[in-house]
Parts: structure tokens; C-alpha cells; sequence
């Protein structure tokens, strides 16, 4: 999937500290992918019919509107804080933030959210905003979260699906534009029944399961260092649930990758079960691939 020249990096505010800690990072991620910047908040109370000047008598800069504007125009001044040469633009858009934030992703190179945000819901583990977005965006979804660090690999999740090879591209492009290792992670275990009547052997040969997964996790990354040859490469083949495996290595690395769904069951579901469990579980920062778009 191909997508205009000069495509912006997407980041959304909601005037939150998660937010501003995302608009650094989507300043960072602009800067080396040399893309302009825009700051997007939904400004929700449209919908409601609520008043959205200021009251009679209040001060100038009340109003719901007005603080809409005042959240990105911190947020843009943040971004120049972090990255003084680039571009950036702020836009308050009425709706609610996953529709629009939905719209912002059919023109975006990468749509960067904070991990929770305002609202009586800031306690659970993820927003569900974000929870939405990455299983439904048209570009990639780069989740904030975890530890930022400037040192570790990309660690990027493998099972030889379509969108496991998308997830790769994306994992192989960021670890050239950070100049670190890619950590390609593929985690097995061993058959279980997918559906009624399935008759699965007593006993496996598990040395020669092993040696399958390992094929599936090389054909996977045929090709690849020859379009990266900057970038070093670690295979690890791992026993275990895959979730499990990515977010115990999650912890030393700079930013995981993983497709929005992959092989199994759940395979046709907006956000498979080892991306949803990634992204509420990951230590570092989390790139959802469900299309990447070259420019």
C-alpha cells in the first residue's frame, strides 16, 4: 500500500501527560524519517450539545474550545522543544477520538498515541482508545508506553504470516533509522487441537519441531539483510507462548514490533490475542503493523 509524498507523522493529544510523552517520541520518530508533524486532538463535546464559549461574564480564555486549542498548542510547542527544525501543525478536530484518529491514519506514515489517557479509565493497564486504533488503523499504530531508552534492539515478532512479513519491513526500517541490532523473535509450542475432531499424535519428535520452527523463522527473514545490510541481525527461536516470550524481551529492547493478528484461531480478529496481550503487557514502547505504506 503506497501513500502521498511528505505523509506526516500523526500524534494524538488529549492534554494528558502519556500525551506529551507521545508527541516527544512522535517529534523524535518525524525528525529521523524526515516527515512533517501534526498534532490531531478530538474534541468530543460537539456531540453533546454542550456550550462551548466561554459564559457570560467568564474570562476570554474559557470555555471548552478554547482549552481544546490550548492542549495542542502546548502539544506543538512541546514538539519544538524536542525537535526545533521540524514542521509541525495542530488541528482540533470535532468527534471522538477513535473515529477521528481512524480518519487520520488513511493519510499518516505512523499514528503515535500515549498509552492511557484522561478520564475515568486512566487506571486500566491501556486506553481503550488506543486498544481501538491499533486493531483498526490504516497505517502503523506506535504506542507509548513502557520504558523510553535510546539504547537496546527492535524486537519484532515472527510466525510467517502476511502480516508478520509487514511487521518485519516496519522492524527493519525503524533498527536502520536508530542504527541498533533487530532481535527477530519466533515463540512455538506444540500442537493443540483447533477445532472438533482433531486427532493430534501421541508423541512428537520434539528436536524435529524445533528444527520446523527454525526454518519458519529463517525463510521469514530471506531477503532482508540484503535490503539492510546496516542492520545486524539475531534470530531467537523460543519455546513458549508467543506473548509471553515477546513482552519478557520487550524489557531490554527500545521498541517492539509485532502484526496486528497472525496465524491461529483468533487470525481473522481486528487485534489478534498476541498483539492485544503485547500491547497491555510490553516494557517498551509497541509498533502495531497492520499496513505499511511505502512513500
Amino acid at each position: 500500500m503506497t501513500i502521498r509524498s511528505g505523509a506526516p507523522i500523526v500524534v494524538a493529544v488529549d492534554g494528558s501527560t502519556s500525551a506529551l510523552e507521545a508527541v516527544r517520541v512522535a517529534a523524535q520518530e518525524a525528525t529521523v524519517r524526515q516527515r512533517p508533524l501534526r498534532v490531531v486532538h478530538a474534541f468530543i463535546w460537539p456531540l453533546y450539545d454542550v456550550p462551548l464559549i466561554p459564559a457570560p461574564g467568564a474570562p476570554v480564555d474559557a470555555g471548552l474550545r478554547h482549552q481544546a486549542e490550548l492542549t495542542v498548542a502546548e502539544a506543538v510547542t512541546e514538539a519544538g522543544k524536542t525537535a526545533p527544525e521540524l514542521a509541525v501543525t495542530g488541528a482540533v478536530i470535532d468527534g471522538a477520538a477513535t473515529p477521528v484518529l481512524l480518519g487520520e491514519s488513511r493519510d499518516a506514515a505512523l499514528l503515535v498515541l500515549g498509552s492511557r489517557g484522561l478520564g475515568g479509565f486512566a487506571e486500566l493497564l491501556i486506553g481503550s482508545v488506543a486498544v481501538q486504533v491499533s486493531a483498526r488503523a490504516e497505517c502503523p499504530v506506535l504506542v507509548v508506553k513502557g520504558e523510553a531508552r535510546a539504547d537496546g534492539p527492535v524486537l519484532v515478532g515472527v510466525d510467517g504470516s502476511a502480516l508478520s512479513t509487514e511487521a518485519l519491513a516496519f522492524a527493519f526500517e525503524e533498527a536502520a533509522l536508530r542504527g541498533t541490532d533487530l532481535v527477530a523473535v519466533h515463540a512455538w509450542l506444540t500442537p493443540t487441537p483447533t477445532g472438533p475432531g482433531d486427532i493430534l499424535p501421541l508423541v512428537y519428535d520434539v528436536d524435529a519441531l524445533a528444527a520446523d520452527e527454525k526454518r519458519v523463522l529463517a525463510e521469514s527473514l530471506a531477503g532482508w539483510s540484503q535490503r539492510y545490510p546496516e542492520v545486524p541481525v539475531r534470530q531467537c527461536v523460543a519455546y513458549g507462548a508467543a506473548a509471553r516470550v515477546l513482552v519478557q524481551q520487550s524489557a531490554s529492547a527500545q521498541l517492539t514490533v509485532v502484526g496486528a493478528h497472525g496465524r491461529g484461531a483468533l487470525a481473522g480478529a481486528l487485534l489478534g490475542s498476541v498483539s492485544h496481550a503485547v500491547l497491555h503487557h510490553s516494557h517498551s514502547p509497541l509498533a502495531i503493523v497492520r499496513h505499511r505504506r511505502d512513500a
